[in-house]
């Protein structure tokens, strides 16, 4: 049984040169826990990662793991294992020679390797495919090859910087189950880097949402959609993400334009300027309310996304089965009360 590991990033600074690429990073990663850091491009999240994996060094603070200092110590002796989005095998070898390596480094006796090597491919399913090359293999299996290569040394913290952004749709689907799965029967602890909000919210049991270079909340995937910490972390979670429009808030009701909405106004919010959130599948079509045009409808089948514009505003609703509006034609838009999320417009901090 592999041990898991817990993490702990204590007021991380990375430079390059004059550009600061992490601004004081702190952050707990309990045992055993499927950790997702999620951001778009730039955030520092890869750069979190490979600090972690000893692949960069710190301009200040700490790398704790099991309450152990590691941040100067070498990647090779932090029990670590890292899968890239590159997949990184050697394609003069074969998966067993790829997945062993890692063994055949520390010398491990050939008759325990092999063994290793076996139980690390049935894991993921590759037994059939250990003489290939990995030239010879789709996408998805040289994915099970480098996850295989991870895995064999049993290390106590598994480290995953996108690993399936390689792989088409379906086999993303697929495969971030199998991960899941995989994770949990090793009992490892693992922090997975992803741009893919999606992924983040189905496979994480905790995540942390980066931006320019901070961590700006953390949490479970459903508090981070419920009560987003900022207009931004709104705007970049949920598909298709919160729909955000600046309007007034004065005595329980928001005001866009000339037309007025009532909102549950949390204890001591000020009126003045805010930023309206609603999520697309809490806004409803309805004879009163914002005055809105219809731009198009994306139909999915079982649901379907209209395109609108509000107040100067694209805007979109989700419903379940297709409405009967059409293209250019004038309707209302509603919202439960409970349903507003607002936000200070200045700080975009939420309200």
């Amino acid at each position: 049984m592999t041990q898991s590991a817990s993490v702990r990033l204590e007021g991380i600074v990375k430079r390059h040169g004059t550009f600061t690429a992490l601004h004081g990073i702190d952050l707990d990663i309990r045992p055993g826990e499927f950790f997702a850091l999620l951001g778009p491009s730039g955030s520092g999240k890869t750069t979190t990662l490979r600090i972690l994996a000893g692949l960069e060094s710190v301009d200040a603070g700490r790398v704790l793991i099991d309450g152990a200092d590691v941040t100067a110590t070498e990647p090779g002796s932090r029990d670590v294992a890292m899968v890239f989005q590159s997949y990184a095998l050697y394609p003069h070898m074969s998966v067993a020679q790829n997945i062993g390596f890692p063994l055949k480094m520390i010398g491990t006796p050939a008759g325990q390797l092999d063994q290793a090597v076996q139980d690390a491919a049935a894991k993921v399913a590759i037994s059939h495919l250990l003489d290939r090359k990995p030239g010879q293999l789709s996408g998805g299996q040289q994915q099970r090859c480098a996850l295989a290569r991870a895995i064999v040394r049993q290390p106590r913290l598994f480290l995953l910087d996108e690993p399936l952004s390689n792989l088409d749709a379906k086999l993303r689907l697929e495969t971030r189950a199998e991960l899941r799965k995989l994770q949990r029967s090793l009992g490892v602890t693992a922090v997975y880097v992803t741009h893919d909000q999606e992924e983040a919210m189905t496979i994480a049991d905790r995540m942390a949402v980066f931006m320019e270079g901070r961590i700006v909340q953390v949490g479970t995937p459903h508090e981070i959609f419920r009560k987003p910490a900022t207009a931004t972390v709104a705007a970049f979670i949920g598909t298709p993400p919160m729909n955000l429009l600046p309007a007034v808030l004065q005595g329980g009701q928001v005001r866009m334009g000339k037309a007025s909405m009532p909102v549950t106004v949390p204890a001591g919010a000020q009126a003045g300027e805010v930023t309206l959130g609603v999520r697309p599948g809490d806004l409803r079509l309805g004879a009163a309310g914002i005055p809105a045009r219809v731009e198009f409808v994306e139909d999915f089948g079982d649901s379907s996304i209209v395109n609108l514009e509000a107040a100067g505003h694209r805007v979109k609703l989700r419903a379940g089965e297709l409405p009967s509006v059409r293209e250019g034609e004038g309707v209302h838009l509603s919202f439960d009360p409970a349903a507003a999320h607002l936000f200070d417009r200045a700080t975009g901090q939420r309200i």
